[in-house]
């Protein structure tokens, strides 16, 4: 009955001990290398720098620097069209995803994916996934009007 007691107590003891997967030295390796347990198994080395092995084709270089280009699919310039493929409005929109519609800042948001903002009764959407065609819309609810957007 006693070791039946102290092996529970042994098998509580145990699992209420902290579990680390790694150590902290091989963690340091593979923050500074820039591999993960599992590219360091496909030869990712972890006595090399991040940069070598990004040279090596493990991992990523570093990050670009901030102007390098569009942080965002939203980014450039764009025209609301109308039916007749007049233009209804002019919109610009900065790397920051700052609005303007024919020159007037607005405020936007994302929503399910796309960027989504409001001028008076007007609504444009515009996709952030550029691969989606004839997705970039805007509609006029007190017209009821509606249109597609388009980069220029």
């Amino acid at each position: 009955m006693k070791s039946c007691w102290i092996s529970v107590a042994a098998i509580g003891l145990l699992s209420a001990a902290p579990a680390h997967a790694i150590d902290a030295k091989y963690a340091r390796q593979l923050e500074r290398s820039g591999c993960t347990q599992v590219s360091e198994l496909q030869g990712c080395d972890i006595t090399k720098t991040r940069a070598e092995n990004a040279a090596a084709g493990f991992g990523t270089a570093a990050p670009a620097p901030a102007g390098a280009g569009p942080a965002t699919p939203y980014a450039g310039q764009w025209v609301a069209r109308a039916a007749d493929g007049s233009t209804f409005a002019t919109l610009r929109i900065d790397l920051r995803e700052r609005v303007w519609v024919n020159g007037k800042r607005v405020k936007a948001k994302r929503s399910d994916g796309a960027l989504v903002f409001r001028d008076g009764p007007v609504l444009f959407t515009i996709q952030g996934d550029r691969r989606l065609v004839g997705e970039d819309t805007w509609a006029d609810f007190d017209a009821g009007t509606k249109g597609v957007i388009v980069a220029e």
